[in-house]
């Protein structure tokens, strides 16, 4: 399983520029996902390999950041630490078995193929983190296929996911609940919603390593680490990344 290049396809930017075997991506400033490099491969020259995608960004009015997962270049996070670049928002990778839902019963889950105005606006709430973006967000979240699940209350989404088909396995995204609405399991609700939908027989999602009550949530769940990335942000200034 390349978590690498499934978060890259779950979460695509919609400029895309290739350099040297990284692909630099762009989407708004919206998300340090698609907001910076996967840097694959092996470039010819790795001091022009950085000065590119560093004037990439900066074309863009946004600081260099590199997304350094267990694929990206040999030797690059040690070179990157030593030109000054803050790592930031260390995040696990976890993996679990997808199938049927549990036969406990669960509150009733609604399923679109697209996202809504209320499911947007419930997750924006909790995971935004900004004023503003959603609509770029938005944008994002439809560069591919994905199901977009969600525990209503008075027609009020209180708890929302999604889920990414990537094959034989399946991407779990945006899990979030509305404070009012925690600890009362609908969380997990919903996340065996969307992972009794479809044939997938894996799934994956990923979580900041400071986000210890998602990760037990998850765990309780059949989901266990599997690894982890990091980021690495020029200047350390990650602010005008949402």
């Amino acid at each position: 399983m390349n978590v690498d290049l499934l978060v890259h396809q779950a979460w695509p930017a919609w400029e895309q520029h290739v350099h040297d075997g990284w692909i630099l991506r762009h989407a708004g400033g919206v998300t340090k996902r698609a907001n910076s490099v996967l840097p694959l491969g092996v470039p010819a020259d790795l001091g022009a390999a950085i000065a590119a995608a560093e004037s990439y960004y900066a074309e863009r009015g946004l600081p260099c950041v590199f997304s350094m997962g267990q694929g990206a270049t040999a030797g690059l996070d040690a070179e990157l630490a030593a030109r000054g670049y803050a790592l930031v928002d260390p995040t696990v990778v976890m993996v679990g078995t997808a199938g049927p839902a549990p036969s406990q019963a669960s509150p009733e889950v609604r399923i679109e193929d697209a996202p809504w105005p209320g499911w947007l606006e419930t997750w924006w709430a909790v995971d935004g983190r900004f004023g503003e973006g959603m609509d770029t967000a938005e944008r994002i979240c439809a560069g591919t296929p994905a199901w977009y699940a969600a525990i209503e209350e008075d027609g009020v989404p209180v708890a929302v996911g999604r889920g990414v088909p990537q094959g034989d396995t399946l991407g779990i995204y945006c899990m979030a609940t509305l404070p009012r609405a925690r600890r009362r399991g609908l969380a997990r609700g919903v996340l065996r919603a969307l992972m009794g939908r479809g044939g997938a027989t894996s799934a994956y999602l990923v979580v900041t390593e400071a986000n210890r009550a998602a990760q037990a949530l998850y765990r309780g769940e059949g989901f266990g680490v599997r690894g982890g990335y990091h980021y690495r942000v020029r200047g350390g200034d990650d602010s005008r990344v949402r």
